[in-house]
Parts: C-alpha cells; sequence; structure tokens
C-alpha cells in the first residue's frame, strides 16, 4: 500500500509525496508531484486582477437586478393596484428561489468551471431584469407574472456565491483569495448604493420600467464582454458529457462527502456562515424601520448610505490585510480566525452600544462600524471553506449558503416577534449579539486550514493505480 506524507509550507498547500514499493519492472522514481493538474492552471497576477474587477463589476450589477425590484415596489403596487401582502408575496418569492440552486450551482462549477456557470447565468438573469416590465405589462394577471419572474430570478442568480467559491478555488493562490473574496463581495455594497442612488433617479425621471430596462441590460452587456474578452469566446455551453468527463475535480464519492461532513472543521463553517448571513440579513431588513421609529424626523439618506460607504473600504481593508498577514508567515488558520473575531466579536461590541439611549450620530457611527466590522468575514469563513475544499468548494459553500438564507429568514421573523413583544428594540440587538457570540465561538474552537479532502480523493485515487 501507498504511504502518504503530507509535508509543510517548504512543499506547499498543494504537493503531496507519494512513497511506493516499486517492481523492478516497473519504472517510476518515488518523489514528491502535484495533486491535481489543474492546479497549474492558477492565474498569474496580473491576470488575477483582471478577474478581480471584472468580477467585482459582475456582483455589483447582480445585486443592480436584486435590488430593483424592492425599489420599484411602491410605484408598481400603485400601478397595478397591489395590496402590502401582495407586494410582499412578489418580494418574497426571490428568497425561495435563491436558496434552491445554491448546492447544483457549486457542484456543476466544480465540474465544468465556475465562469461558465458565472457566464450563462448572468445572461439569464439579466435578460429577465430586462424582460421583466413587458411581463407585467402584457401579462393578464402581473401579481402572478412578477411572483413567477421574482423566484426565476432567485434560481438564476442564487448559483453566483457558490460558483466565485468554486473559480476562485480553483484559480487562485491561497495567499491572495483573502483579497479577491473580500473585494469581490464589496461589489454587493457597491451595487446597493448604485442602484439605490441612479435607480431612485431614474424612478422619478423616467419611471420604473428604466430601473429594469437599464439594470437588465448592463448585466448582459457584462455577461458578453466577459465571453468576449476574458474567455476569448469560447463555448459556454455546459454539456452532460462535460459533466461526466471533467477530470479528478469534484468527483467525491457519498461515502467521502459524508465523511467530510463529519469533520469538525467543516462542521464549524457551515455554522459560522450561518450565524454570520442570519445577523447579516436581520441587520439589513430591520435597521431603517429602527432608525425611522428611533429618530422620525432623520433624513433617510443618512442612515441608508453611510453604513454602505464605510463598508466598501473596509472589506478592501480585509482582504488586503489577510493576504499580507498569510505572505509575511503567519499561519492561514489564525488568520482566518482573527478575521472573524472582527467581523462577529468586535462588531458585536458596536451593535450593543445601539442597545442603550443614544443620538442619531452616534447610531449611525455604531451601526457603521458593525456593518463595516461584518465585512471581515469574506476574509474569514467565506475564504476558509476554499481552504479546507478546494476540489468542491463551490458545492460546499453552497451548502453554507443555503443553510444562511432559510436561518436568515427565520431569524428576520423572530426578530420582528421580540420587538414586538417586547417593544423594545435592545431585544433584537441582544439576539444579535449572541448569535454572533455563537458562531463565533465554534469557529475559534473548531476551524482549520488543512485541507479535508486530500485523504479521500487520494485513497480512491490510489485504489484504482493498484487494480
Amino acid at each position: 500500500m501507498a504511504v502518504i506524507q503530507k509535508y509543510g509550507k517548504s512543499c506547499g498547500p498543494d504537493l503531496v509525496c507519494i512513497k511506493e514499493n516499486h517492481s523492478p519492472g516497473k519504472v517510476g522514481v518515488p518523489g514528491c508531484h502535484k495533486k491535481w493538474p489543474e492546479q497549474n492552471s492558477n492565474w498569474s497576477r496580473p491576470v488575477a486582477r483582471i478577474w478581480t474587477v471584472v468580477l467585482l463589476l459582475g456582483t455589483c450589477l447582480l445585486y443592480c437586478a436584486r435590488v430593483a425590484m424592492p425599489i420599484c415596489a411602491v410605484s408598481m403596487a400603485e400601478k397595478f393596484e397591489w395590496s402590502k401582502r401582495e407586494s410582499g408575496m412578489v418580494l418574497g418569492s426571490f428568497f425561495w428561489g435563491y436558496c434552491f440552486t445554491q448546492v447544483l450551482g457549486g457542484y456543476v462549477s466544480d465540474r465544468v468551471g465556475g465562469e461558465r456557470v458565472l457566464l450563462l447565468s448572468a445572461a439569464a438573469w439579466g435578460s429577465m431584469t430586462a424582460f421583466t416590465p413587458l411581463l407585467a405589462h402584457f401579462c393578464s394577471q402581473p401579481i402572478l407574472s412578477m411572483t413567477l419572474a421574482r423566484f426565476l430570478m432567485g434560481l438564476l442568480q442564487g448559483v453566483h456565491y457558490p460558483s466565485l467559491a468554486s473559480l476562485c478555488s480553483q484559480k487562485v493562490v491561497e495567499s491572495e483569495r483573502g483579497f479577491l473574496m473580500s473585494t469581490v463581495g464589496s461589489g454587493s455594497y457597491l451595487g446597493t448604493l448604485v442602484i439605490g442612488g441612479a435607480g431612485s433617479l431614474m424612478l422619478d425621471w423616467y419611471g420604473w420600467e428604466s430601473v429594469f430596462y437599464a439594470a437588465g441590460l448592463l448585466s448582459v452587456l457584462w455577461a458578453y464582454c466577459m465571453w468576449k474578452y476574458l474567455l476569448k469566446g469560447e463555448g459556454p455551453v455546459i454539456t452532460l458529457e462535460s459533466l461526466g468527463n471533467s477530470g479528478p475535480q469534484s468527483k467525491l464519492t457519498k461515502r467521502h462527502w459524508l465523511r467530510l461532513f463529519k469533520q469538525p472543521a467543516v462542521c464549524a463553517v457551515i455554522v459560522t456562515h450561518l450565524c454570520t448571513a442570519s445577523t447579516f440579513f436581520t441587520l439589513l431588513s430591520w435597521l431603517p424601520t429602527f432608525f425611522k421609529d428611533t429618530f422620525p424626523e432623520a433624513k433617510g439618506w443618512v442612515f441608508n448610505v453611510i453604513p454602505w460607504l464605510v463598508a466598501i473600504p473596509m472589506s478592501l481593508f480585509s482582504g488586503m490585510l489577510s493576504d499580507h498577514l498569510i505572505s509575511q508567515g503567519f499561519e492561514t488558520v489564525s488568520v482566518r480566525k482573527l478575521m472573524q473575531f472582527f467581523s462577529m466579536g468586535v462588531s458585536s461590541v458596536f451593535t450593543l452600544l445601539l442597545c442603550g439611549k443614544t443620538t442619531f450620530p452616534w447610531a449611525v457611527a455604531f451601526v457603521s462600524a458593525t456593518m463595516g466590522l461584518t465585512t471581515f468575514s469574506h476574509s474569514g469563513v467565506s475564504v476558509n471553506v476554499q481552504d479546507l475544499a478546494p476540489s468542491c468548494a463551490g458545492a460546499l459553500f453552497g451548502v453554507m449558503n443555503t443553510c444562511g438564507a432559510f436561518s436568515g429568514v427565520l431569524m428576520v421573523y423572530f426578530s420582528g416577534y421580540l420587538i414586538e413583544t417586547t417593544g423594545s428594540w435592545a431585544s433584537m440587538f441582544a439576539l444579535i449579539t449572541t448569535v454572533n457570540l455563537l458562531g463565533l465561538c465554534t469557529f475559534l474552537a473548531f476551524a482549520e486550514a488543512h485541507r479535508m479532502d486530500i485523504e479521500s480523493k487520494l485513497r480512491h485515487h490510489n485504489i484504482h493505480n493498484h487494480i
């Protein structure tokens, strides 16, 4: 039997030494070899920078298309005479579609490449966004067509982040993943700002239809430019043959998946991401109401814009800091834990400060600090899944994001129940702090940064070699 020995940093994180007893007639010299041939396809630094900018723009447009409906919901409700309940049904249908394609998108990305899935999905949800006004006007039941359109938008956009995780794990070296993921992650805040500002102006000047046309057509244009100039016009079609002949990448059996989920470090990233997503969704949903109830005379643009302006540079800073620490020789797992400590630990301090009486400027400052520090998770748990299982990072991130989305919606509803029952916003902020500390303690106790998929894959590979 082969004896497998994993070397330290001198051999690199992706090297494994395999020693075998060769028979006299067998040609071969034992030594260190690359585990997978695809490891040689990592982007060079200039190429990685180009992809970072492109993916940042793509994520920005993703949120422009996603937030177009909430921005236009009031105008559309007046146009088509929707009730509050009907408007809520349209807006909420996005979530159900979003949950269903997370794992599938990551699985397909692991096998055929995340860039293909990103390209096809962007062309699809961009087109869906551009056609939304036509569906609303020419359908006899606009409430049904818009509910279906939002559900399909959720299905199509659900593959985005798992595909990013898969693409990053396959193409980006470990010491540069933090910056790429944090930069691309900041596109969500940038997109929210852009569609909130420009979309509101277009809504007033040209009507709600223009918001959908602009967001949809720009998204399709982004997909075309990505296909034309980065993929060099290669066919993005995903066939059954490409899914079946994808090489050794992501060919973990059911038994190997079960073994992977039994690893404490894998369970830790799922639980931590679940807690992170739940608290973020809760803050995102209830903060505008908190400011309106607590400071009714305050201007909405202040608390709707300033926290996101703070979040963007903080996200970029966290990525640069994590990559710098790793390049200086600090252990990857220590850096991931440090980033998550800022994201869930330090941010909870500012969340607790909101429980007491405060003035409007201090409340905005506390919320901005909370949202800014939360972005450090892009260099923490979000990247840790790529450290643990780069061969199936997309599918594993899909599992994490599905759990996070479901728990996020439940926590939003439960927070509303607490606020209504206690009559105090302090109960919600205390709940957020508790969930954050639970996730942080889990991550600090069980997180690892070495590959968990190596042993299973190599054993499977060696068995076939010995047959």
